[in-house]
């Protein structure tokens, strides 16, 4: 077939796609149809799909076909990132605060700026923060069952650097990492950003498939696993301290490096000790204080085996040099006078509250999650495509999450994350509600 025939169908079908000739949710014929139909190779049928899909208008599913995607959504949606329109209330994105707050910060800076030491913050800090920044730390984290000395903490600019950081330091482009199959968005970037190769892992039940992890590294060489055991990001999963020695088992025989994510830990009340307690010498641990203080306050760390810590440190100095030190220094003040840990007992409750008022007004929906998580897994039923309920939301002046962030496998399911952390609780209420009509009316009709 000539190029300029070819070219023809996929701009035809662009067009009618784009006019609404063929809505969204629209089936599109087989591969070998489309070949038939069109009197065209099966490899150029499947050539015209995925540029198709390149392009934004259709989504390939394994096993059920080629799917018109819903063209309205605006730029970027279901990727978490903040700043919805003004009149959009907003479940796509998490950024709690509490009242009271800002007055915090500005006793914060008021006694900062009466310290003695303003001066100092005014120079280049150590790649990985002053020693008595990091003994804080440590103290901190010593608290939150994790033993750990001040020599084995690096201060990072909040807890995606961490994990920017972590990647870069110890892993080459085409390594294979094993992650959820549904997982945080964020580690996602660094993976593709660093050309990392992401080997899902199914679910069974509240956590990984530990056999289908075992069964992944006995035939791939995986170099290391990227994991949140402690409030899982989307799925809201704290796993067994049984699941999580197994995990262990598993990762020392194939001498795997953990890279665990903790950034949502702090809301599990009495969770089992996390992977670095149990497997300190091959786990970096990442979090910050992004979601237990705020998110404009850029402070993470990260712990480390004793003999990674100074290929981290120069990954640091490659990216951002150090830590702001006016915003290490209010973090570590609160660290150290306790305002963190009333913050995160506040926090728990606060999720707790929107928990129960989700589980209220979602009735009868088959949600997931933990109930003192800042979000919650809404699977729809067959049929029920993600993007359009996504669609239809917005027109409602909602935004969620759909599945395609969080997806590493090809195969994406239809579900939504809901973010509960970003609105009063008025506003939370209406805006679940809506979710819930949206959803009843492509449910029942």
């Amino acid at each position: 077939m000539g190029s300029s025939r070819y070219k023809g169908i996929v701009d035809a079908l662009a067009s009618d796609i784009r006019a609404g000739r063929l809505p969204s949710g629209t089936r599109l014929p087989t591969h070998r149809q489309l070949a038939a139909e069109e009197g065209m190779a099966l490899v150029t049928a499947s050539r015209v799909y995925a540029e198709l899909e390149a392009m934004g208008l259709v989504s390939g599913e394994p096993g059920r076909g080629t799917f018109v995607r819903e063209t309205t959504l605006p730029p970027n949606h279901g990727i978490e990132q903040p700043g919805a329109a003004a009149d959009m209330m907003d479940l796509s994105f998490n950024y709690p605060s509490l009242p009271g707050q800002a007055e915090m910060l500005r006793q914060a800076l008021r006694q900062l700026a009466s310290s003695g030491d303003v001066e100092a913050l005014l120079r280049y800090q150590p790649h990985g923060g002053r020693p008595h920044e990091r003994e804080t730390v440590a103290r901190h984290l010593n608290q939150h069952g994790l033993p750990v000395g001040a020599e084995q903490v690096l201060i990072v600019n909040g807890a995606q650097h961490g994990l920017a950081a972590a990647a870069m330091a110890m892993l080459q482009p085409g390594d294979v990492v094993a992650a959820d199959a549904l997982t945080y968005p964020g580690f996602k970037v660094v993976a593709h950003a660093l050309h990392l190769e992401l080997a899902p892992l199914p679910a069974a039940g509240d956590a990984a498939d530990l056999d289908a992890f075992e069964q992944l590294c006995a035939t791939r060489r995986v170099r290391a696993v990227y994991a949140m055991p402690t409030l899982h990001n989307p799925l809201g999963w704290v796993t067994t301290a049984a699941h999580r020695e197994r995990f262990v088992e598993i990762v020392r025989r194939y001498e795997l490096l953990i890279i665990e994510d903790a950034a949502y830990a702090f809301l599990a009340e009495q969770p089992p000790a996390p992977l670095a307690a149990l497997a300190p010498e091959r786990t970096i641990y990442v979090s910050g204080l992004s979601k237990s203080v705020a998110t404009g306050l850029r402070f993470g760390f990260i712990t480390a085996p004793t003999a990674l810590v100074s290929a981290i440190e120069r990954t640091i100095r490659a990216t951002t040099w150090n830590t702001p030190a006016v915003m290490t220094a209010i973090a570590c003040r609160w660290l150290e006078d306790g305002t963190v840990t009333q913050l995160e007992v506040q926090k728990r409750d606060d999720a707790q509250c929107r928990q129960t008022i989700a589980r209220a007004v979602l009735d009868g929906l088959p949600y997931v999650g933990h109930p003192s998580s800042y979000f919650l897994w809404l699977p729809l039923i067959e049929d029920v495509r993600a993007d359009q309920i996504a669609a239809e939301l917005v027109r409602e002046h909602v935004s969620v999450s759909t599945a395609e962030p969080f997806a590493v496998s090809a195969n994406v399911p239809h579900a939504i994350r809901l973010a509960l952390g970003s609105t009063d609780l008025d506003t939370l209420r209406e805006a679940l509600g809506r979710v819930k009509q949206v959803v009843d009316a492509h449910t029942y009709r």
